[in-house]
């Protein structure tokens, strides 16, 4: 199964040339936390037990969970990639359009993978994966929607990477036993780049998880950050307000360029074009790189701009 993502800014730059891009193109939040001096214990020794346990603490206050439900692993992707693994392997429902690493990863390891349309398709299945908000079209299930799904399936797999700005959409406050949340730290702080992501779920599904990835799956640097960041409530409730506000301005700006809103979360919204690969190119001309699918003509995705250059930029391409 092919796997595409956004952030391949390679390609933008062999096709359109170098530059000061700007990459809408994954939905990362462009305003980053501020990262300050990292200690130099953080980057010398080996992560320590202590650290690990201070992150999941004020990981799990701000997830709403217990710490021993929770497990630091080395970003989102990580996660995906470890639970085909350590699951009794059978059939995947996995509902569709979303963000195609789950199906590749069952696939590759070796599960018998059926796309659904819907909740009520995926009845039955061995495992059940729903993005919530979904990638790309921002579609959100109440997590009441959820639990009956639960009770329909072997295990339910619920990817909540885009979920922080929606606290109200986790089900990280009450899970059901046969339930697993998958979070991403690097889309809403804005830090891909350190590579942690979290997975909430039954102790004993964790510990397999932890056996899996092995010792020191988690850097120190990461965990030094992190720990600080997801502290940091003051600028967790100044960045869910300003993507409030700035992803209906960025529809504002698409529709006035000729484009349907066709979905989208705080941190990134998509768009029905007349051609995804003629408004990608309009877009990279002014180094604006952006998120096409293969299983879409028309639909592009772009990421919230974060400052006011970025936005002066966009409205530009758009006005040409």
């Amino acid at each position: 199964m092919q796997r595409d993502h956004g952030g391949n800014l390679d390609e933008a730059q062999m096709r359109f040339g170098p530059g000061v891009w700007i990459d809408l193109s994954t939905g990362i939040n462009r305003r980053p936390w501020p990262v300050p001096a990292i200690s130099d214990d953080a980057w010398r020794n080996l992560p320590t037990r202590q650290a690990e346990s201070r992150l999941i603490r004020v990981a799990a206050s701000w997830y709403g969970c217990a710490p021993d439900r929770l497990l630091a692993v080395a970003g989102a992707s990580a996660a995906i990639q470890l639970l085909p693994r350590v699951l009794p392997m059978g059939r995947a429902a996995v509902l569709q359009p979303t963000y195609n690493e789950h199906a590749a990863s069952l696939t590759a390891a070796g599960w018998q993978v059926s796309p659904c349309p819907t909740l009520a398709d995926m009845r039955g299945a061995d495992l059940a994966v729903v993005v919530n908000p979904n990638n790309p079209d921002g579609r959100e299930w109440q997590p009441r929607q959820l639990r009956d799904l639960a009770a329909t399936v072997g295990q339910l797999v619920v990817d909540e990477s885009f979920a922080d700005p929606r606290p109200d959409l986790s089900l990280a406050g009450d899970l059901p036993e046969n339930c697993t949340l998958l979070r991403s730290f690097g889309k809403f702080w804005g830090l891909a780049g350190i590579r942690l992501g979290f997975v909430i779920g039954a102790p004993d599904l964790l510990a397999r998880m932890a056996q899996a990835a092995g010792p020191w799956s988690v850097n120190g640097p990461a965990l030094q950050i992190a720990t600080a960041a997801m502290g940091d409530l003051a600028w967790a409730d100044d960045a869910i307000g300003y993507h409030a506000e700035a992803s209906l301005r960025l529809d504002r700006l698409a529709v006035g360029a000729g484009w349907r809103q066709a979905g989208g979360t705080h941190l990134f919204r998509l768009y029905d074009t007349p051609d995804a690969a003629a408004a990608q190119d309009r877009l990279a001309r002014a180094q604006i790189w952006s998120r096409r699918f293969l299983y879409s003509a028309r639909w592009l995705r772009l990421g919230v701009p974060g400052n006011r250059a970025e936005w002066d930029r966009i409205i530009e391409a758009l006005k040409t």
